[in-house]
């Protein structure tokens, strides 16, 4: 008994002598504690004084993707210069004013790294993947691409053949063809009904004073995003910044940089060839841009609607109804329904591919399910839609590459990298009525725009997949 309380003293005397020690160790606010938890590792952001914004992700890995995300694509060109922004894309490897295009390839070769780029009609991309150590280097190298690409002669009659075999290869590739053409129907007359790669004439006829006007005009700090992620540290990626990007032009043209609004229209358009095996069909309506409150909901839709495919089996047993009535009754090979987001617009839609005389069944049962989401979806599809979408939205951010990409968009987009719990907590807060809000707003008694590829003769004219866009039967 008195060795127990001889303990149980001790035990009270190295409690109070302790006592401060807990006190200074204690986290005084529980909420903060959480919020530095969900932002780990957090995306920081610094704006130089000529607006170019620097945006990172450390994740402390031995690799690194770096990238420059430009606000300029296909859709800040006009008929004339159509083609330009990939164009430039695709000099932008051919050589720079201290550096032959010999020497950037054995430069980025022997660092191990690989450097690519790609053009959107909103965003010109150039990226390179390294080790972290490299960091430094590819930073000096991309800013030296977008600065001073020396855009010779000879170089430029290179790549027009180039780009011309490419045209080739998109051409033959039908469901790029199919996408192009529901934007030159839904778009017909504004600049987003252009395709990328720009009309042959123009390809053909693009010179170095083009090139140098849409850099002049649209290459400008305020519009230029420095994306990293994995192994790199962000105040020395913003030393390197204003090191290697600061004499960047601060001047932005307001009259260049400013989008016409682009004007959906209610269209089809219908290329047949029979000799073609199966029919390539998308049909889409008017959706929302980026920033729209609307989008989330939307991309939940688009995931009730999902995807599937012949090839991989499933289909009967899916939760999809599209999926399941696809397997059983062998409405088509694939399908895959979509969101594609602009600034200010957007295409919300799907693309078929089925056999010749299965066009009409497959609408009808696309048509059928649209309706359905406007009117009858339930709580328990859209909540397996909700966990299907947050899967697919984490699986895609698996890589410095992926996030590094996330983190340029988004900072165009939004003006800010949108923390994962915040995305989360969005898709978690939509209930069924929102979806269905949603589906009568831009679904519901919609003119939509359609565009088909190949033996095509079963798919009802336009009259009658208009009027099956809406139910009497509210």
């Amino acid at each position: 008994m008195a060795s127990l309380l001889k303990f149980s003293a001790g035990l009270r005397a190295y409690s109070r002598s302790h006592q401060l020690l807990f006190r200074r160790t204690k986290v005084s606010n529980a909420a903060e504690f959480r919020a530095a938890l969900v932002n780990v590792p957090p995306t920081e952001v610094t704006t130089l004084d000529s607006g170019l914004r620097v945006a990172s992700e450390d994740s402390g890995s031995q690799t690194a993707t770096v990238g420059l995300w430009i606000d300029a694509g296909s859709r800040y060109e006009n008929d004339s210069n159509n083609g330009v922004a990939h164009f430039l894309e695709h000099m932008a490897f051919k050589g720079t004013a201290k550096r032959s295009q010999t020497d950037l390839e054995l430069e980025v070769e022997n660092m191990g790294a690989h450097l690519n780029a790609y053009t959107s009609r909103e965003q010109t991309v150039f990226y390179a993947k390294c080790l972290s150590k490299d960091v430094p280097k590819a930073v000096e190298i991309l800013s030296d691409i977008i600065q001073h690409s020396k855009l010779g002669e000879a170089e430029i009659e290179r790549e027009r053949g180039v780009i011309l075999r490419e045209m080739q290869e998109v051409e033959s590739n039908l469901q790029e063809v199919v996408f192009d053409h529901l934007h030159a129907t839904a778009y017909q007359g504004t600049p987003l009904g252009n395709t990328i790669l720009g009309p042959t004439k123009n390809i053909q006829s693009i010179g170095k004073s083009d090139l140098q006007q849409y850099i002049d005009a649209h290459y400008k700090a305020p519009r230029i995003v420095l994306a990293a992620a994995g192994g790199v540290r962000h105040g020395d990626l913003v030393r390197l910044a204003e090191q290697a990007l600061g004499k960047v032009s601060s001047s932005v043209d307001g009259k260049a940089a400013a989008l016409a609004p682009c004007r959906f229209t209610g269209s089809e358009v219908r290329v047949r060839d029979d000799s073609l095996p199966l029919a390539h069909v998308a049909i889409a309506v008017e959706g929302c841009g980026w920033t729209d409150q609307d989008n989330v909901p939307l991309m939940v839709a688009n995931t009730l609607i999902g995807a599937w495919d012949r090839s991989q089996g499933g289909g009967a047993n899916n939760a999809s109804k599209l999926a399941m009535a696809s397997a059983t009754d062998g409405l088509c090979h694939s399908f895959q329904s979509f969101n594609t987001c602009y600034k200010d617009t957007g295409l919300w839609g799907i693309y078929f591919v089925c056999d010749p005389l299965k066009c009409e069944d497959m609408l009808f049962n696309v048509q059928n399910e649209w309706m359905r989401l406007c009117t009858m979806v339930t709580e328990g599809e859209v909540e397996r839609a909700k966990n299907l979408l947050k899967t697919n939205m984490l699986l895609q951010l698996d890589g410095t590459t992926p996030i590094c990409e996330d983190i340029g968009r988004q900072m165009l987009c939004y003006n800010r990298r949108i923390p994962l719990h915040e995305l989360e907590q969005r898709i978690d807060s939509v209930t069924a009525q929102n979806v269905r809000d949603v589906a009568m707003k831009y679904i519901f008694d919609r003119c939509p725009a359609v565009a088909a590829v190949g033996p095509v003769e079963n798919l009802p004219d336009y009259v009658r997949i208009r009027s099956s866009m809406y139910w009497t039967r509210l």
